[in-house]
């Protein structure tokens, strides 16, 4: 099945495939970072540095162990999700600007100690090897991709969620309703932090060469330009908004000088004509209930709105 996969893929483009695990990669960062922020409101300018984590934990484990790729990718997430609740418990008692700051340092720190490491040859960057799997890599990234969107449609839609939609409204009267609002932000923040890592590890293992200077504050901004182009808290805005910015580096290669330009410029548009992004404000269930004809019952709307009592 492999060898067959293999010659499927071998008919397509290689810089058409590139562009579509590019954008793969791209989803599955977005839907993290659309937990902390989108879901739960917690501003985090440094989910670059926890893709960092993610992507030298999963070569690491690659060169100097056998494990299958799939456990790989699962302990790496773990590794990283442990990293976000050890920095997340102290910080996330911070808001606003100042959390910020806190994740933004957080990722220059990171960034500073991968650079003189000797575990990650430094300076130098890390050499990845091949992933030990059958599944050639565009086809793992997509099957991750699959289970990241179906992941966060559960959460989004549990009373977990809800809660945390809570907290994004007013921390204050979510806590007055009963719901414990450290606890909750830590573990979103490592729900988010552990899709962060996955989104790393196959990011290293698809280029095959990662250096901590990937993962700066640049990255952290394309990720979460991503979120704020597609509309904060929405799954299928963090899709799209993922699609066009993973693919737009490749349209805009003629003026890749002034690419940040371009971004600011369209999100400045996007802040005048459509404040809540391409999908946000926009009740997904209510649009795929019209969709395949049928009415949606107030029950329906009203369970993905009210938060945890």
């Amino acid at each position: 099945m492999g060898e067959a996969l293999q010659a499927l893929l071998g008919n397509i483009n290689p810089y058409l495939l590139q562009i579509i695990v590019n954008i793969g990669i791209g989803i599955v960062l977005a839907l993290g970072l659309n937990v902390i922020t989108g879901l739960t409101g917690q501003l985090s300018l440094g989910h670059a540095a926890f893709m960092s984590v993610g992507a030298f934990s999963s070569a690491l484990l690659t060169i100097h162990t056998g494990l299958p790729f799939s456990v790989n990718l699962l302990l790496t997430g773990i590794i990283t999700a442990g990293v976000g609740v050890v920095i997340g418990y102290p910080i996330l008692r911070l808001t606003g600007d100042y959390l910020a700051i806190c994740t933004l340092g957080f990722a220059e720190i990171v960034k500073v100690i991968f650079l003189n490491l000797d575990i990650t040859n430094k300076a130098l960057g890390l050499s990845v090897p091949p992933p030990h799997t059958t599944i050639p890599m565009p086809i793992m990234v997509w099957i991750v991709v699959i289970l990241t969107i179906i992941v966060v449609s559960f959460i989004h839609n549990s009373r977990f969620g809800r809660a945390l939609k809570a907290i994004c409204g007013d921390e204050i009267a979510a806590e007055a309703m009963g719901i414990n609002v450290a606890r909750y932000k830590v573990q979103s923040f490592a729900i988010g932090t552990f899709l962060a890592g996955v989104g790393g590890g196959l990011y290293a293992h698809f280029i095959s060469y990662i250096n901590p200077s990937d993962f700066g504050f640049l990255k952290s901004i394309d990720i979460l330009s991503m979120v704020v182009l597609g509309g904060l808290g929405s799954i299928p805005g963090s899709v799209i908004g993922a699609t066009i910015l993973s693919a737009a580096p490749e349209f805009l290669r003629f003026m890749a000088s002034y690419r940040m330009l371009v971004y600011g410029g369209l999100l400045v548009f996007m802040m005048i004509f459509r404040p809540n992004g391409l999908m946000g404000g926009i009740n997904f269930t209510e649009v795929v209930l019209r969709a395949i004809g049928r009415k949606p019952h107030m029950k329906e709307l009203m369970k993905h709105e009210k938060p945890e009592q």
